[in-house]
């Protein structure tokens, strides 16, 4: 028999107004949406639905993507209790949802430690100091041989799909690398408009900060495998998570290999649960003939 997997989005998807026809549905939705306000200090709600500038900056977009996929779940949960996932996975940030759908973390802990992630990413390194790229038509294996030639700090921080590899670190490291994967026939090679240079090894020392908050928070045993982005393999015990997401903050995010994984134990059916369609074509390029959903609003639900 054929398994499920609910994925969720990270960084990218976030759009203003998003998630907006399901909390005006729900009571219980908007009182999830008090307490995180209630938690972080701040109107969230406010940022999400009229606030597109706020909405871009890390320390929001962060809590503001979590607390719309998992409501998205929430929903889906209710409305469709036959459709159960296998596994639970999330790209970078949506790592975050996915434990808390799992039952791993509070969604309300989930939204306040991920406000605190987006801060301390943002504090990592000085304003122009660091960079990323997307490769776009060459291996990883390739790219991974390039930067092993570069000086200074330059990292594979996603393994996107076959054809997409995202690179992280010091500016002047990412531009020379640029240089190089040209030449060594990439397709395509896009700089991205971030000012952190995510799952690179320049956060490792604010990954030891984020740690201690970590510690904070309760943290029990997912209901249900959650694939690491870390290693591409099911995590389930409490202590495995926090050791997790401790590390999470600068590793690289194996998304290629969380996806193969998942369809060697049979999954052929794989929901994006939360805005836009981002893993959904990523998932597509990594296999054409699964069975791949996106559901972001209600009527998306109703689909089903």
């Amino acid at each position: 028999m054929s398994k499920v997997a609910f994925v969720f989005p990270g960084q990218g998807s976030q759009h203003v107004g998003m998630g907006k026809d399901i909390y005006e549905s729900y009571p219980e939705i908007q009182e999830l949406y008090h307490q995180a306000n209630e938690k972080l200090g701040f109107d969230l709600t406010e940022i999400i639905f009229n606030d597109e500038n706020k909405l871009n900056l890390t320390e929001y977009t962060q809590p503001a993507l979590v607390i719309t996929s998992y409501s998205v779940f929430y929903v889906l949960k209710n409305k469709k209790p036959e459709l159960k996932p296998d596994f639970v996975a999330g790209h970078s940030l949506g790592e975050f949802t996915a434990l808390a759908v799992a039952g791993s973390i509070d969604p309300i802990d989930a939204v306040w430690i991920t406000n605190i992630r987006g801060k301390l990413m943002q504090e990592a390194v000085p304003e122009g100091k660091g960079g990323m790229a997307a490769i776009i038509g060459l291996s990883s294996d390739e790219i991974e041989k390039v930067l092993k030639e570069i000086s200074g700090i330059v990292e594979i921080a996603n393994y996107n799909s076959y054809e997409q590899t995202v690179i992280s670190g010091e500016k002047e490291s990412v531009e020379k690398a640029m240089e190089f994967l040209k030449e060594k026939g990439a397709k395509k090679v896009v700089p991205l408009a971030v000012s952190v240079p995510a799952h690179s090894s320049l956060l490792r020392d604010k990954a030891e900060e984020f740690g201690k908050y970590i510690d904070e928070i309760e943290i029990k045993d997912a209901k249900i495998p959650v694939i690491s982005n870390v290693t591409a393999t099911p995590i389930q015990s409490a202590e495995e998570i926090r050791k997790e997401l401790k590390v999470h903050f600068y590793s690289s995010v194996k998304w290629v290999q969380s996806v193969e994984f998942m369809i060697n134990e049979g999954v052929n059916s794989f929901y994006e649960i939360g805005p836009k369609k981002v893993l959904s074509g990523l998932i597509k390029r990594i296999n054409r003939s699964l069975n791949i959903k996106n559901v972001e609003t209600l009527d998306d639900i109703e689909k089903l």
